[in-house]
């Protein structure tokens, strides 16, 4: 029997301890698993089980456990529709493990040697509120963590056990507020953070909370949240600004009507009916009868006092540094992706652009020849300038705001349809390439070197740039800069002047009072 096993059985954690797999939290002892030089603790709970009369509540401290506990296999994942994969998103994008109810766990990756108060990276998953885990292939932190920073992933409620609002629900509430479970989610675990990231080398002061996609839009809301007010002093978003600022957030009002339709569609007419329905009831796929918008966290007086689109426009964000971007490809999962016919796309602007259609036609052309590159390149263009915009306000209230626009595709010769596409970048950024089933070349390392490299420096100081690398600029309210992330990384002015000012003009119209 290995010695760890041994040492656990009979609850030795000093002998555990002499080797650097064993650390003190709020909760108990924990035994971790050194690899390569680094110590990983994983399915670390840091609330207790959201389950029975804890559903649909806001976190509650995990209970204290006896003797040292393992931390050496991940958490189960949330409550989900496992689809393990989906093209574009290939298994070591999609979460693979059990999932439960009882998930609200997180995972640390250490240097086996920290010293002390090293940088932290807290890490959300993306999967659209409804899927996803910390688990996954493409997230693991080994390799940030021995460039000289603690990472650490979590798990939070997705689907209707992490955005469902309910009259019933909201009349319980002491703060009148229901439907941003997920988010009080991640409030718990950086709070866990903060009290007990030292023994793990971490410095609580210096946090960066990053995301991707849904992960991202998280960040995004709780950098305006007073629940999260100095919880975190630096925020990365991956595929996050253009889009979330085209959303709009549903009003715990109108969050609360999809409670009522779920009400009814499950039969369970008071809080202890729905509490007592099997999990596995509340699957977003078993739901299909309820015809309400797809499910995120609301504005709900509580966990945001208003609109972060309006928090934005109006200063009221919490101040921090970002680091900010999209992938070229972000909608190429779409089946229509550039595949339009002339006819077709010239329908769909008349349609959804009016008075601006003939404009947008004459700077993206619908000929049978230009057709594709024009539905490609508007879409790269409008989240581009969404981008900038968000951007461009940001800065004037906040932190320091490095934009970056990630092009280089995945080597993949059975798709290359999908091109740079939404996830694609994880893997470089958190330098697992070697998780992936593509095909990687060395361009492919290079390119994670630097990218990795670029987001250890931000998470260690706020400021991307290092000898070596290709200088980053700042956003500025007069400027336009961006990181174009590729082969050949550089500065670049990704829309041109004409359609700079078109999209602009569009979108300020479109999206008033907030650009």
């Amino acid at each position: 029997m290995k010695l760890r096993q041994v040492c656990l059985m009979l609850g030795l954690g000093t002998a555990l301890a002499a080797h650097g797999q064993s650390v003190r939290v709020r909760g108990g002892q924990l035994a971790g698993t050194t690899t390569a030089g680094v110590v990983s603790y994983k399915g670390v709970p840091y609330a207790a089980p959201p389950v029975g009369d804890l559903r649909w509540r806001p976190p509650v401290a995990a209970a204290p456990w006896q003797g040292v506990r393992a931390a050496t296999d991940f958490g189960p994942s949330c409550i989900q529709d496992v689809a393990r994969s989906r093209l574009p998103w290939t298994a070591e994008f999609m979460t693979q493990n059990a999932t439960s109810e009882d998930c609200l766990s997180l995972n640390v990756w250490t240097p086996a040697k920290p010293g002390k108060q090293l940088p932290i990276y807290v890490y959300l998953h993306g999967g659209g509120f409804d899927e996803g885990s910390s688990s996954i292939a493409i997230y693991d932190g080994a390799n940030l963590a021995k460039r000289g920073i603690v990472v650490v992933t979590i798990n939070y409620r997705l689907g209707y056990l992490g955005q469902m609002a309910h009259p019933l629900l909201t009349a319980e509430s002491a703060h009148h507020a229901s439907g941003s479970y997920s988010l009080l989610d991640v409030v718990a675990a950086l709070q866990w953070v903060h009290a007990n990231i030292a023994a793990f080398g971490g410095d609580p002061a210096q946090v960066t909370l990053g995301g991707q996609s849904a992960g991202s839009m998280m960040v995004y809301d709780l950098a305006t949240s007073p629940l999260a007010k100095g919880l975190f002093v630096r925020a990365i978003l991956e595929s996050g600004s253009g889009s979330i600022a085209a959303i709009h957030m549903q009003t715990l009002a109108e969050q609360e009507q999809a409670g009522i339709q779920f009400s009814a569609a499950t039969h369970a007419d008071t809080l202890a009916a729905m509490r007592a329905l099997p999990a596995d009831a509340l699957l977003t796929s078993r739901l299909t009868a309820i015809h309400a918008p797809r499910l995120q966290p609301d504005v709900d007086g509580w966990v945001l006092p208003q609109s972060p689109r309006s928090a934005y426009a109006q200063g009221r964000q919490n101040h921090v540094a970002w680091l900010v971007g999209m992938q070229a490809d972000e909608g190429s999962s779409a089946k229509t992706y550039g595949n339009l016919s002339s006819e077709e796309f010239q329908a769909a602007i008349r349609r959804g652009y009016g008075a601006s259609a003939d404009e947008f036609l004459r700077l993206y052309p619908a000929s049978a020849a230009q057709v594709a590159v024009s539905q490609i390149q508007s879409a790269r263009d409008r989240s581009a300038v969404l981008m900038h915009l968000w951007a461009q306000a940001a800065s004037q209230h906040s932190g320091k705001v490095y934009l970056y626009y990630f092009a280089r595709a995945l080597p993949w010769p059975e798709h290359p349809e999908y091109g740079a596409f939404h996830t694609s970048e994880v893997p470089y950024v958190m330098n697992t390439l070697d998780k992936v089933s593509h095909p990687v070349t060395d361009i492919d390392r290079k390119v994670s070197h630097a990218a990795s490299t670029y987001w250890v420096n931000f998470i260690k100081t706020g400021n991307p740039n290092s000898p070596g690398l290709e200088p980053w600029a700042a956003e500025t309210s007069i400027s336009s800069n961006t990181l174009r992330i590729d082969e050949q990384t550089g500065m670049k002015d990704l829309v041109d002047a004409q359609k700079m000012k078109f999209w602009t003009t569009y979108l300020q119209r479109t999206f008033p009072p907030e650009f």
